[in-house]
């Protein structure tokens, strides 16, 4: 089980310079590694692989001495992302998906780097870089398991993180149904738990909106560094909120319940096929949906995914199927169930669930609403 660590760092000025020198070069070799491979098909139909690429790294340090100031496992993970993003380029070409070719990396566009074994150590509450020096870094939490690699990454508004990835051992999975719960999310209400208890949708770009629009109009006049990263600024401080309220909340769901049950929507597909996609994208249910499944893992617990597919029409007393528009907020069956349509469908998604797993409630109540 693998689990990332992430720590905002501090460099001094002339760390940060390098750094952002790094950035560049590593972007030219990313760029570099790519043509090559493109150039070497389309002139010779011939394929090159990354370690050909990996080879040629002497020959660019010919071309640009600098190359040689990064440390040399970095340049070679470099090519490591061009091999796995033409890897994933033939994987979406034989499912049959927009294929989307590996695109050069225009200036600003390649935020990070990868030190993948060595290179880096904390020392003296300090990140150690090699060829960069002591880092100031602010370890919130103690790192968890082996750290198997560091990625140093610079956001939009000019912030830079370290990212540990690390191994942790194999959590023993709980053989319980005792705390089950079923989750239905939504726009309305943020999520409905089959125990009743709702949460609100905080709406973090709504409420933002306004400001956003504000800042990017501005920008569209004085198309400056500044202006642009002000924008930034707005869009991050929307992320941060968004992804704290997921990580409170699914924190408290996973503390409380052995068994959780979500549904397994396809959310790029209603993000692009629906009206309210602006509405889809700012709740975020595929970060909640992320922040419980590893969570739950951590803790030996199960997160199980079940098929949406008429959770919401379907009567959680008698399975009758009722049909229902966006605007019906209740579900009124004619076996006399009346109840709110989302707790009606968490209560589906928690039956769906615990029938995967071969479990039975212990109690009608957990299924079916109280009359």
């Amino acid at each position: 089980m693998k689990r990332v660590c992430k720590y905002r760092i501090y460099p001094s000025g002339s760390q940060e310079r390098i750094l952002i020198e790094w950035l560049d070069i590593c972007r030219w070799v990313y760029n570099e590694a790519l043509a090559a491979r493109k150039n070497a098909w389309e002139q010779e139909q011939k394929r090159v692989s990354r370690y050909d690429t990996i080879k040629m790294l002497p020959e660019w340090k010919g071309q640009r001495p600098e190359i040689a100031s990064v440390y040399s496992q970095v340049l070679q993970e470099v090519c490591t992302r061009v091999d796995l993003a033409f890897q994933a380029f033939f994987r979406r070409v034989k499912k049959g998906d927009k294929p989307g070719y590996p695109r050069f990396k225009g200036v600003g566009r390649y935020d990070s780097f990868t030190f993948p074994q060595s290179g880096f150590a904390l020392a003296d509450g300090k990140l150690r870089l090699s060829k960069v020096g002591d880092i100031k870094i602010v370890l919130h939490c103690p790192l968890a398991g082996k750290v198997k690699t560091l990625t140093v990454r610079r956001s939009a508004t000019g912030k830079w993180y370290a990212c540990f990835s690390c191994e942790l051992e194999d959590p023993i999975i709980l053989d319980s149904a005792d705390s089950p719960v079923g989750i239905d999310v939504g726009l309305e209400k943020f999520a409905m738990l089959s125990t009743g208890e709702r949460i609100e949708n905080p709406r973090f770009f709504r409420k933002e909106e306004k400001s956003l629009a504000r800042v990017q109009r501005r920008h569209a006049k004085k198309k400056t560094r500044k202006s642009k990263r002000v924008v930034a600024k707005v869009h991050e401080r929307i992320a941060n909120k968004r992804r704290d309220f997921a990580h409170q909340h699914s924190r408290r769901i996973v503390n409380e319940f052995d068994v959780i049950c979500l549904e397994d929507l396809n959310v790029q597909g209603m993000v692009r096929n629906h009206s309210l996609a602006k509405s889809i994208s700012d709740v975020a249910w595929s970060q909640f949906k992320q922040f419980i499944a590893y969570k739950a893992e951590g803790a030996g617990k199960r997160a199980i995914l079940v098929d949406p597919r008429n959770t919401s029409k379907a009567c959680s007393r008698c399975g009758i199927l009722v049909e229902k528009s966006l605007s019906d907020r209740m579900h009124r069956c004619s076996c006399g169930l009346e109840i709110d349509r989302d707790l009606n469908a968490a209560y589906n998604i928690l039956r769906l669930g615990l029938q995967s797993l071969g479990k039975i409630p212990r109690s009608r109540a957990t299924l079916v609403a109280a009359e």
